[in-house]
């Protein structure tokens, strides 16, 4: 008994010894070592701390999400949709504070698999067991791009610093044969760092989507109504992999390298319904659309970087040369049959396919100086090289042949680059800390549209000021405050003028000539960490001018276009709120929302003039730990309603259940269910003069799983009190 005090006392004084090695004497041996050298034995004792649940830094608010149990077989997707002010709908749609121009970053590197269109079905594909915590930064300093006028959120994924190696398993079996099936393991020795993990996912959803819609005919001035039905079903299966090599040369050089690899393969078939005529009258056409069809996507990238440490202490330069690629094939074969008036079949074929290409160079010099100031310098190159390929061809009835489809077919091509160079500053002004920076881009972009031969482009050079401050209120409080400029360029793909008919009744086409949105973002907040709680509050206003938005307008009574165009300016203001902590030993809760108001002036778009809304986003998730070996978690998450330029989208609520069984110390049992009351269900509202269109969209979310979690190797070493941030 005396060896297990003396060895729990150790552990408690050992960062003091630690830093007094250097002047004192060694200590004399614990009693359990003495108890050991007299041939007794005692079993090792591991001390642990909770990781806090968040922490609010100088620029950003980083979440531990290693205690939700949705990441044991959930996708990115799922644990981003339970982080403070994060929002991610049925199609992996992200949004930040209800904008969802926000930059994604892997452990501080952008990807191509998070840019553009594949950024919904890359989070919803990214395994959650992966990422160890989630960064969120509202305003953003000066060394992170400009782009994204939301913000940039960061996904920092699970590392070990543990010697030797180590690992876990883990298989999760669900429903609508969904599975999920991970390795990952680590080596540490020495100078050498080895990470990697392998990974395998299937999944299935369901989706149905109807749209009641009366609009006035351009041509005629007469109203028609239709009516739209679509029932799609999704299977995907997702094998993925990463390794990552970290090695010290000597002591002033390090070397890194990383490599990560997703393939998506799948098959997607839906049927179609689709009625319409005279809105006063009786239905004049009936038609049917059957589609069966194939997807395949690939996401990969490299990344190698190098640090050498300079003269001063903790001076460093890095060199950073990062590669990643984003290629998509779909291939679909449609049937249409028409009941009113009665015709013939008719039949045609669709391939689509794109290619994201993105290199980026970055160097950036670090001096830290005394008296906790800092000073950061860098320069970054960016190339991006996309492709869009569209072709599609209907089967001549008589020879069974394919022609060429001109209203589908489409090649397109975008490039651009940016040079950026920025300085950031960071020192204490009495009892503040400020951090002040500027960035400095340079971006020239150029498109083709091959079909037409019609060329674009523009050049633009940018100023992104930002400032943050910060200010200790005793021990355990803090009051910050931020400004900063962004910029949100428009996605390569919604340039395209081409008018696509894919379906005939809903066509698409972008728009050349959008502009760039501008960004001024203001915070003022307070967080305090009392011993039994964490909470906090952050008001915020945002003004955008030129945001990119969806705009339908008719083209005949049944058919619309869907289009995007500039808004002249977009405020937003509100104030976020979050609390967690702890009611006695077994009740663990947390909760957060957002109180918002957004005003839009569409005026130019023909929509009315000032818009407004308010309203509540909110979450809130309860764990209980009944036994040491036992939690069960609870969570419940709310968006509401939004304002568009033409109408709203309905409000949207989640519930997620989970519970965990540790059966020994290397294995636990984990059961989950995401959406638990089915509440994926969004109701889009357009009212204008010529278009009143009720679109609703019910995706199948509810989803359980079963499955282990078995680790091995190296044991878990003793962590001491405090958050494990690397920044």
């Amino acid at each position: 008994m005396k060896g297990l005090v003396g060895l729990l006392a150790l552990g408690a004084i050992a960062p003091a010894v630690q830093a007094q090695a250097q002047t004192d004497p060694p200590p004399a041996p614990a009693p359990a070592q003495a108890g050991k050298a007299a041939g007794t034995s005692v079993e090792e004792v591991v001390i642990t701390a909770r990781q806090p649940a968040s922490q609010t830094l100088i620029d950003r608010k980083v979440y531990s999400v290693t205690s939700d149990l949705q990441a044991t077989s959930g996708t990115a997707a799922d644990v981003l949709n339970s982080v403070p002010s994060v929002s991610v709908d049925a199609d992996g749609n992200l949004s930040l504070r209800g904008d969802a121009n926000v930059t994604v970053l892997v452990d501080g590197k952008p990807s191509a698999q998070f840019s553009g269109s594949a950024r919904g079905l890359s989070l919803q594909q990214f395994p959650a067991s992966e990422i160890d915590r989630i960064e969120v930064l509202a305003s953003p300093p000066a060394q992170y791009k400009a782009e994204g006028s939301g913000g940039v959120i960061n996904i920092i994924t699970r590392k070990t610093r543990r010697q030797g190696y180590s690992g876990a398993v883990q298989l999760s079996v669900g429903d609508r044969r969904r599975f999920t099936l991970g390795v990952s393991g680590s080596y540490n020795a020495g100078p050498l760092k080895l990470s990697g993990a392998l990974n395998l996912r299937q999944d299935a959803r369901v989706r149905l989507t109807t749209s009641t819609r009366t609009a006035t005919d351009p041509a005629t001035n007469l109203g028609e109504f239709s009516h739209q039905s679509l029932d799609e079903h999704f299977r995907r299966l997702v094998p993925s992999g990463n390794l990552a090599l970290d090695y010290d040369l000597n002591g002033r050089q390090s070397f890194g390298a990383s490599f990560n690899h997703r393939e998506l393969t799948g098959v997607r078939f839906f049927d179609q319904h689709d009625q319409s005529g005279p809105s006063a009258g009786a239905v004049t056409g009936v038609s049917d659309r059957h589609s069966d069809g194939r997807e395949w996507s690939l996401d990969s990238g490299g990344e190698a970087h190098f640090e050498q440490k300079l003269w001063r202490p903790n001076e460093t330069l890095t060199l950073t040369l990062q590669t990643s690629a984003d290629r998509e094939r779909e291939r679909y074969a449609y049937r249409n049959t028409f009941t009113l008036p009665v015709s013939a079949p008719t039949f045609d074929n669709l391939r689509l396919s794109h290619d994201l290409i993105a290199t980026e160079f970055s160097a950036d010099y670090d001096l830290p100086l005394s008296h906790d100031r800092e000073l950061k310098l860098g320069y970054d190159f960016e190339d991006d090289n996309n492709r869009f390929d569209n072709v599609g061809d209907t089967i001549d009835p008589l020879s069974g042949l394919p022609v060429s489809n001109p209203a589908v077919t489409n090649h397109f091509r975008y490039r651009q680059q940016i040079h950026a160079a920025y300085g950031q500053y960071q020192a204490p002004i009495g009892p503040w800390s400020f951090q002040a920076g500027l960035r400095l881009e340079a971006t020239h972009v150029s498109t083709l549209q091959i079909t037409g031969n019609i060329p674009g482009g523009r050049d633009d050079v940018g100023v992104y000021p930002s400032l943050h401050l910060d200010r200790s209120l005793g021990e355990d409080a803090k009051l910050s405050a931020s400004i900063t400029r962004r910029t949100t360029r428009p996605d390569p793909e919604i340039l395209n003028p081409f008018i696509d008919h894919q379906d005939t009744h809903n066509l698409r086409a972008g728009n050349p000539d959008l502009l760039a949105q501008d960004t001024w973002s203001f915070e003022l907040g307070y967080s305090a960490t009392p011993a039994a709680w964490t909470y906090g509050a952050t008001a915020y206003y945002r003004q955008d001018r030129n945001g990119v938005t969806d705009i339908l307008v008719p083209v005949t009574g049944d058919i619309v276009l869907a289009t995007k165009a500039n808004l002249p300016l977009t405020r937003s203001a509100g104030v976020e709120f979050n609390a967690n902590g702890r009611v006695g030993r077994k009740l663990t809760y947390a909760v957060s929302g957002d109180v918002f108001y957004k005003q839009i002036d569409a005026g130019a778009l023909g929509a009315g003039g000032l818009k407004s809304t308010t309203g509540l986003n909110l979450k809130a998730s309860l764990t209980y730990q009944p036994t040491s070996l036992d939690t069960a978690q609870i969570s419940f998450t709310r968006q509401d309603r939004r304002l568009t330029p033409q109408g709203y989208l309905s409000a949207v609520n989640l519930v997620n259940l989970g519970y965990r069984r540790q059966l020994r110390p290397d294995l636990a049992l984990v059961v989950t269910v995401s959406d638990a009351l089915d509440g994926q269900r969004q109701q889009r509202l357009i009212t204008t003069p010529v278009l009143n269109d009720d679109f609703e969209r019910h995706q199948s979310g509810r989803v359980a799983y079963v499955g282990f979690v078995y680790t091995f190797g190296a044991q878990k070493k003793t962590k001491g009190n405090g958050f494990q941030y690397d920044p």
